[in-house]
């Protein structure tokens, strides 16, 4: 059986707070503690926040180009600015909407530049961690060293989705564990064998850890316990398409 725990209690983050001391000891706040197979869900939100990547609208100049796109989209001049600092390429711009490719390689609305849980006061924005798998790897050897324990840690930002209505919580970062299940090679219960089926473990984590999460709840960790992940190297660059097999791009 699989669980999803709320680590509540977390502050509202400041630039240079430790975050794996601060879910060690909200955890044990609420009489919770590590189990050795947990995973750390935490949101891209509280990462950027405790690397100090907001950055205040107050300081930006827009460029003659980001000005034209604000027009088209109807956006903030000074959004868009920083919506294309942080961005690759422009993938789709149509009806407001502004598709980028973030230096990442991650393919989504506003190169993930985003308004919310930030103090509207301030005018600011967060932006994705620089090396979101880098600030995972951190959060669970902090984990590890106060617990004793190897704990994988997925971090996640909201990404609307081809296809479908909605939108769902996807890994960006991802340390401690595979974030693939590739059954390739492996037969089904008929005795197919299955030669394209790999599943997104880490995503669904994600997905799955929002549940418990909401975005006003101010829960942005969760813990997910009972699921028999693959222990292991990986990179929240695995669950992405090259451009060459990507058939929308």
């Amino acid at each position: 059986m699989i669980n999803i725990i709320p680590v509540k209690g977390m502050p509202d983050i400041q630039r240079g707070d430790n975050l794996g001391n601060l879910v060690v000891a909200k955890l044990k706040d609420q009489r919770e503690q590590f189990q050795q197979g947990d995973i750390t869900v935490v949101t891209q939100k509280i990462v950027s926040k405790a690397e100090g990547r907001v950055i205040a609208l107050s300081g930006v100049n827009p460029s003659p180009f980001a000005a034209f796109i604000a027009k088209e989209t109807g956006k903030d001049p000074r959004h868009v600015e920083i919506i294309l600092r942080e961005s690759r390429r422009i993938v789709k711009m149509k009806a407001g909407h502004l598709i980028t490719e973030t230096k990442h390689g991650f393919v989504c609305a506003n190169s993930g530049v985003d308004a919310s849980n930030v103090e509207k006061r301030k005018s600011s924005l967060t932006l994705l961690p620089v090396d979101p798998d880098g600030s995972a790897n951190r959060i669970r050897k902090t984990i590890r060293k106060l617990t004793g324990k190897s704990i994988p840690v997925i971090i996640t930002d909201t990404f609307g989705r081809a296809w479908r209505m909605g939108h769902v919580n996807f890994a960006v970062g991802v340390s401690g564990m595979k974030p693939v299940l590739d059954y390739r090679g492996t037969r089904d219960m008929y005795g197919h064998v299955l030669n394209v089926t790999e599943m997104a473990v880490a995503d669904e984590l994600a997905g799955a850890a929002e549940l418990v999460m909401n975005k006003a709840d101010g829960i942005p960790v969760a813990l997910v316990r009972g699921y028999k992940f693959k222990a292991g190297r990986g990179v929240a660059k695995d669950l992405l398409y090259s451009e060459e097999v990507d058939l929308f791009r």
